[in-house]
């Protein structure tokens, strides 16, 4: 299975935190594959402390990274078109991430499990 991780999962791993390491180390371990996108890249590097730089370049560079194109632009469009018609907003970002996931076939890992309501969307169960 591939995981793409979210920002919130990211900052957990680089800071140490909820033992996301070891989840995803576990994870890596039963064959699973890890991803990311440029979008949760950019959010990452927008909160990067000062000293942090080089363990957030080594561990975002063993992550394949997922790029938006055409195909992913249209397909978030139409995702935030199709609930703001339902009267829920979806941000930009979270719509772009959950269009690359669903066309990559991958299964989202995020703590906010709120901004991703699409049932299409496959989530990672979190402890």
């Amino acid at each position: 299975m591939v995981l793409l991780l979210d920002t919130s999962v990211l900052i957990d791993v680089l800071r140490s935190r909820k033992d996301r390491k070891e989840l995803l180390n576990g994870l890596v371990a039963d064959g699973h594959h890890l991803a990311t996108t440029a979008l949760n890249i950019v959010e990452v590097y927008m909160g990067v402390r000062a000293g942090e730089e080089g363990g957030t370049d080594f561990f975002l560079s063993s992550l394949e990274c997922y790029e938006l194109n055409a195909n992913t632009a249209r397909e978030a469009g139409l995702l935030k078109n199709s609930w703001a018609r339902k009267g829920r907003t979806i941000s930009l970002q979270d719509a772009i991430v959950a269009a690359i996931a669903i066309q990559r076939d991958s299964t989202l890992m995020t703590d906010n499990r709120r901004d991703f309501p699409m049932p299409e969307l496959s989530l990672y169960p979190l402890p």
